[in-house]
């Protein structure tokens, strides 16, 4: 039985893998330089995960490889990538509701976008091929 993909559905699948590879793209920049210019940071506050800019810039730049071929696979219906994408939309979720005292509106839209790119590449993931 042949079903007919969902248009919105592609098209929230194929945003979440542009918004992935743009992503990817901004955390290997962000890694290269924290990697290459220790001083380019400023540290602030003592936090519970205390690392220096190096590590941070190291995390950055193999989690920027992880989330940048997981945007391309989103393309190729690779189900590794919509697992990487869904991870990803549900921390921005959280995120984004923990964000909600400061900034109610954008909290709200983060939020919403967030649920909109886990169904779509949940239910519809794997129909982004066919587009």
């Amino acid at each position: 039985m042949n079903r007919e993909p969902s248009a919105w559905a592609v098209g929230w699948a194929a945003f979440a893998g542009v918004m992935m590879i743009l992503l990817g793209i901004w955390w290997i920049l962000a890694g290269l330089v924290a990697i290459f210019n220790d001083d380019f940071y400023v540290v602030g506050a003592e936090w519970v995960f205390q690392f220096s800019t190096t590590t941070w810039g190291w995390i950055h730049l193999l989690l920027g490889i992880v989330v940048l071929f997981a945007g391309f696979g989103i393309f190729s219906a690779q189900v590794w990538a919509r697992t990487v994408g869904v991870i990803m939309a549900v921390l921005s979720g959280l995120i984004a509701f923990a964000w909600l005292p400061w900034y109610p509106i954008w909290a709200i839209l983060f939020f919403a976008a967030s649920i909109a790119v886990i169904w779509a590449l949940t239910a519809h993931g794997d129909d982004i091929t066919v587009a």
